[in-house]
């Protein structure tokens, strides 16, 4: 080790936490962690292993520096972000580029240099009065080709303690390793807070990501999007690795969908936030492998992929006991919960759709003495708890994880499911004719309405390739060229898409749980066990099997109406989405000519189908 880290680490750390640092033999991690101090200027630093101990004297730590509030039920706390710090902040989120370089002029990028002199001028002092946390961690599982080994370093207590219940913990990981493995680092800064402990300086918040040394810099933000670097931060620089390398690194859950005669079928799903993307991955009766992240690898011959982390930072609104029943017990059980920008009234939290009365005054993301009628101070409404409120839990918490969710070889994936918010064009289920046809038309062409998980105006309908536009970090055309390119020799996946938000005179047709009907069929057609309809652009349910699946999941009727008004193909609407497709992808470079190939071919498929029937389509009137 270098003489002067040496004398640094000193003079900052206890001589255990000293102990535990220079058993790790990476120079670039001592050089990341001594320049982190020389600017940040902590009063102590203190460095974590994967001891139970240390993971305590953080989840203590974190309560004694009030970013948690004890609630009645042990293991549950409260965090509370600042009123303008309550979802990913695009604008302020940033790549940075050297000179001469550019990325997708879709991405939001700045000059390198000036990028790095901006970021170390906020950070700069930070931690001065404040403790430096340095806590290890692993995406994947540990010790298999999947893992990335992470180093993170933050002055938020809250934020060590969110990572210690979403991912693994990497400390003997970085012991193991040589200089040669690549790693992932992180350097966040909470900046000045106010009286609840909330970053206070919105205008400074900056977020930004240096591809060339693998590193995120995030500071006067504390919402954990931002944030714990692990998760969307650690995609971006994921996906360009896997680009290197071969593989892919996708924002989609994993689930095991249980069929006939003890029968298990894995799905992977993209879904953008408040999409029902971890409802799907909770559906009733099945089993969930990981909610948010994936890795997909060819092990063995197979297309297998891993939860990239071990455990749920969910959106908790409209969680209720009906709906939701097992995320509904876990967050009322005494195991380890962080409750995010909820009600809090007499130490019980209170979210939106628990299924109860909240009450009309308490503690929340607005203030500390919130009641009913309270402006924010940009002069808006309040609620009671936020609509991107959240939970953060361990994976081993869930009564319904699968008993072999973090094989270290993958799993084996049947089928991969796009789904988004779509009032009035898709069917809630679709099968793509092949895997070129899915990815282009189903992945590279999903719209959602924008959600309160992203800061901005709510309600806007969004291209979001494969539900990953915000986090790319390469082209376009070149994520989407990987994609179809990926496992070329082996047998791929079938390719779904999903929309449980389309309506009839302004209501919605589908209930909560009818998901769980669609992944049966699903799970049917992965297997040959269920037939299907052309419908133009791609393959729909007969009613003959709806019929049975909705009694036998939900013991409930689906009559020809609701068949009719669910599955109708609304040509106008498909051939407008075309349009909106053609439209931005005629703007980018280097599109793949698979994907203006499949385009043109649906197309043709849905106008040849007009012409031989009409604008709208009776399912019934496809044989």
């Amino acid at each position: 080790m270098d003489s002067n880290y040496e004398k640094l680490f000193k003079e900052r750390m206890s001589k255990e936490c000293y102990s535990k640092l220079v058993a790790i033999q990476n120079e670039e991690a001592m050089e990341f962690i001594a320049h982190t101090i020389e600017l940040c200027d902590p009063d102590v630093v203190w460095v974590g292993d994967d001891s139970e101990a240390d993971v305590a004297v953080i989840r203590q730590m974190a309560i004694d520096n009030k970013e948690e509030i004890p609630l009645n039920i042990p293991g549950h706390t409260a965090h509370f972000d600042g009123y303008f710090d309550q979802g990913r902040d695009k604008e302020v989120t940033k790549y940075l580029v050297p000179k001469g370089e550019t990325l997708d002029s879709q991405l939001n990028q700045i000059d390198r240099d000036e990028g790095l002199a901006e970021m170390e001028s906020f950070q700069k002092g930070a931690y001065r009065g404040r403790t430096m946390l340095v806590r290890f961690f692993c995406l994947g599982p540990v010790n298999t080709e999947f893992a990335i080994p992470c180093l993170q370093i933050t002055d938020s207590a809250y934020v060590a303690h969110s990572e210690d219940l979403l991912y693994r913990l990497g400390y003997e990981e970085f012991k193991a390793m040589d200089a040669k493995t690549e790693f992932f680092k992180y350097r966040h800064c909470t900046g000045a807070v106010n009286e609840r402990m909330c970053s206070s300086e919105v205008s400074k918040k900056r977020i930004y990501m240096d591809l060339l040394s693998n590193t995120v810099m995030s500071v006067n933000t504390q919402y954990a999007g931002n944030t714990v670097g692990l998760k969307k931060l650690a995609l971006r620089l994921a996906l360009r690795k896997a680009d290197r390398e071969g593989w892919l690194a996708e924002h989609m859950f994993i689930m095991r969908s249980n069929g006939p005669n003890g029968r298990e079928t894995f799905f992977a799903g993209a879904y953008p936030s408040a999409c029902g993307k971890t409802s799907t991955a909770m559906i009733r009766g099945e089993n969930i492998v990981g909610d948010d992240l994936a890795y997909f690898r060819v092990i063995d011959g197979e297309f297998r992929g891993v939860n990239v982390e071990s455990g749920i930072f969910g959106i908790i609104e409209d969680v209720n006991a009906k709906d939701d029943p097992v995320i509904f017990k876990l967050l009322t059980s005494p195991v380890e919960v962080i409750f995010g920008n909820v009600l809090i009234k007499d130490g019980k939290p209170y979210w939106t759709g628990m299924g109860e009365s909240l009450p009309k005054e308490g503690i929340n993301y607005v203030s500390n003495e919130w009641h009913e009628g309270m402006t924010g101070p940009d002069g808006n409404k309040t609620n009671p708890s936020h609509k991107n409120a959240r939970y953060t839990v361990r994976m081993t918490d869930l009564e319904n994880a699968y008993p072999n969710w973090d094989n270290p070889n993958g799993l084996p994936i049947g089928g991969i499911i796009y789904g988004g918010r779509d009032s009035d064009t898709n069917v809630p289920v679709i099968e793509a004719y092949n895997w070129n046809h899915g990815i282009c038309t189903l992945g590279a062409m999903l719209e959602s309405e924008t959600t309160a998980a992203t800061l901005g105006a709510q309600g806007v309908r969004v291209w979001n390739v494969m539900s990953n536009m915000d986090f790319l970090s390469m082209s376009v055309g070149k994520y989407i060229q990987n994609n179809l390119d990926f496992a070329k020799n082996i047998t791929r996946p079938k390719v779904f898409g999903t929309n449980y938000f389309l309506k009839k005179n302004g209501q919605y047709l589908n209930g909560k749980l009818d998901k769980g009907v669609w992944i049966k069929w699903m799970e049917l057609r992965v297997h040959g066990d269920a037939n299907a309809l052309d419908a133009g652009y791609g393959m729909i349910p007969e009613y003959k099997d709806l019929k049975i699946l909705f009694k036998q999941v939900l013991d409930q009727d689906f009559t020809e109406q609701d068949y009719i008004d669910q599955f109708t193909i609304r040509i106008p609407e498909c051939l407008a989405k075309l349009d909106r497709m053609e439209n931005i992808y005629a703007k980018i470079q280097d599109t793949p000519q698979t994907m203006k190939e499949e385009m043109a071919a649906q197309r043709k498929r849905l106008e040849n189908l007009r012409g031989v029937k009409s604008d709208y389509i009776s399912p019934f009137d496809l044989k």
